[in-house]
């Protein structure tokens, strides 16, 4: 997330919230320390959003998955 200073967020806060609309999320600082976090208002908390393993236990690969193909393959580029 970008980080924007107090003085630049207040100059220029209809271009930011135009961004956020887009799903551009910015953070406020002051003095170089970061006071508030502005997202869209239906964008999941930073602790909800999905991430890597979210479909676990969804399917199953097949033991042979890295074999699968293979001859193919191997016509395909000559072999």
């Amino acid at each position: 997330m970008k980080s924007i200073n107090m003085h630049e967020a207040k100059t220029r806060l209809s271009q930011l919230v135009a961004r956020v609309a887009k799903g551009e999320g910015f953070i406020i600082a002051k003095a170089g320390k970061p006071v508030a976090r502005v997202t869209a208002y239906d964008s999941p908390e930073i602790g909800q959003q999905k991430r890597i393993g979210f479909m676990a236990g969804e399917f199953t690969v097949p033991d042979d998955f890295d074999r699968m193909g293979q001859d193919e393959i191997v016509d395909m580029f000559g072999g």
